[in-house]
């Protein structure tokens, strides 16, 4: 049973280390380039896979560590929306655009009000069913 770990762990850890090379941005990968490191994981099985888990690419702090919005290599990374100024910003931005339509409406409602009203006292009080008196 222990022969059989000594040769598959360190198989498992090329296996994982090698598509955990792949699967990492370009961006992130430190020191060489990514195409070297994949040799390197390829061509020293036991070691390669040890110094590209620990030297390979750029480990991303628990979310929890970091401030909010804040950026790692230019990437951004989740932002809760109540903690993301943009986001705060664009929704007071949103609100006082609508404050502004809802005003140009009130300010419509109120002059249509008023037109009605003239009307209405310029017929000399007329109801909406006096217009044609030959309809009852």
């Amino acid at each position: 049973m222990l022969r059989a770990l000594m040769y598959i762990l360190p198989i498992a850890l090329t296996i994982y280390a090698f598509i955990d090379c792949l699967n990492t941005p370009e961006d992130e990968v430190e020191h060489l380039p990514k195409v070297a490191w994949v040799f390197i994981i390829l061509l020293f099985w036991v070691v390669g896979p040890v110094v590209w888990i620990a030297a390979g690419r750029t480990r991303r702090a628990p979310a929890g560590d970091r401030a909010p919005g804040e950026r790692q290599r230019g990437r951004r990374g989740w932002v809760a929306p109540d903690d993301n100024p943009e986001f705060l910003k664009s929704l007071r931005e949103g609100n006082a655009e609508d404050q502004s339509l809802l005003e140009g409406w009130e300010a419509d409602l109120r002059r249509r009000e008023e037109e009605l009203r003239r009307r209405e006292q310029g017929d000399g009080g007329k109801g909406r069913g006096d217009e044609d008196p030959g309809r009852h």
